[in-house]
């Protein structure tokens, strides 16, 4: 059976578990796991905090720094309210496509490197091959955090690292941080005719919000000369201000939907701690003196660090090597590969089909995207041996 014929199979056993970020991945992860045992693999299933997850984290060859890290995340967005017209979790290759949720965000690259997995084993030498499957990409990367926290543990530190998002195989090596929150006001309810006598959770939320965008300037003036993203500062953008009861009732409650887009670590950091200060010195005290009571709290519903292009990038240099491109390019979508980045490991972005067929209705990746997914992980096999 041919790599292309062998990866349709894989991918199609892939689809067809329903891994959505609310659901578990258990099936899907020990199903992966078998398949790379058959290959010779060494692998490790470390459950999530919950227990209803896990990440796959398996090796061919030495357990050595500097080996060759090919990564995924097994989990999908939800189909409902989506017009699809066939079945999302029975793949259908019609016209050249290979369609399924999941098809391309980003089973298509999982089921290519398992397909190889074979070719990689008798071919790994002194330096190993990974392969990291991950859970809760969707919804945070909050497996990617575990993952790498447990890399970090045991001193273990890819030399490089290809995470295969969607790119139409074109080399990515940069894409801002994108950080998501919800801060909650929890105020005083009182008749609208005496407001000292209760606490506004709007009023103090609008406080807020007016502090956070006044950070723009700021944050523009703390771009980073030559900075190549567009916008080249970091942004912030205010999704939702949610709050109140009736016109003549001090609202008791208040929250804040925002969200960052840092091009570097310091600009997340500068925004959290300036927040912090302000809350501390001017809102808390004025809502507690009413109402002891009366509190801020922050949610992080995501915090997806940035991947920042650097000069010296073995696998951006590697992945050319294997792909014939000579160029590489920023996206505007996050991935995990910063978190890998930022354990010291050289990283690229590059994988089979378009981002943007990703999360839609008839999601698809097409067999050309994949048999040059294949070709890539093949060549970089052969150079296993040299």
């Amino acid at each position: 059976m041919g790599y292309l014929e062998r990866s349709t199979e894989i991918l199609g056993d892939l689809i067809a578990y329903p891994t959505m970020s609310a659901d578990s991945n258990f099936d899907m992860i020990l199903h992966m796991a078998g398949l790379l045992e058959d290959a010779g693999a060494r692998c490790e299933v470390m459950s999530s905090p919950c227990g209803t997850k896990a990440n796959l984290f398996a090796t061919l060859g030495p357990d050595r720094d500097g080996g060759i890290l090919l990564s995924g995340h097994s989990d999908v967005v939800p189909v409902a309210d989506q017009p699809w017209t066939r079945d999302p979790f029975r793949m259908g290759a019609v016209d050249g496509r290979l369609y399924g949720r999941g098809a391309c965000d980003m089973k298509g690259f999982i089921a290519a490197t398992l397909a190889m997995a074979p070719h990689f084993a008798d071919r790994v030498g002194d330096r190993p091959v990974h392969f990291a499957f991950t859970y809760d990409e969707e919804v945070g990367c909050l497996g990617a955090r575990h993952l790498v926290e447990h890399l970090s543990e045991r001193s273990l530190t890819p030399g490089i690292a290809i995470i295969g998002e969607p790119t139409e195989m074109r080399i990515i090596d940069g894409h801002k941080g994108c950080n998501e929150y919800t801060t909650r006001f929890e105020g005083l309810a009182g008749h609208g005719s005496n407001p000292d006598h209760g606490v506004n959770a709007v009023e103090y939320a609008v406080r807020y919000v007016h502090h956070l965008l006044g950070l723009k300037d700021a944050l523009r003036a703390r771009a980073p000369a030559d900075c190549p993203f567009d916008p080249p500062w970091t942004t912030v953008n205010l999704g939702a201000l949610v709050g109140g009861v009736a016109h003549n009732v001090i609202a008791p409650s208040a929250h804040v939907e925002w969200e960052m887009r840092p091009v570097q670590l310091s600009d997340a950091e500068f925004v959290k701690e300036n927040l912090r200060a302000f809350c501390e010195a001017e809102l808390l005290p004025k809502m507690q003196a009413v109402y002891p009571e009366a509190s801020i709290t922050t949610e992080v519903i995501g915090e997806v660090i940035g991947l920042f292009p650097t000069d010296e990038n073995e696998a951006r240099r590697i992945v050319s090597d294997l792909t014939g491109a000579n160029s590489s390019d920023l996206v505007a979508f996050g991935t995990e590969a910063g978190l890998f980045q930022a354990l010291g490991t050289d990283v690229v972005v590059c994988g089979p089909g378009s981002i943007e067929q990703a999360h839609k209705a008839d999601e698809f990746v097409s067999l050309d995207q994949m048999s040059k997914c294949l070709g890539m992980l093949e060549r970089l096999g052969d150079r296993l041996t040299s």
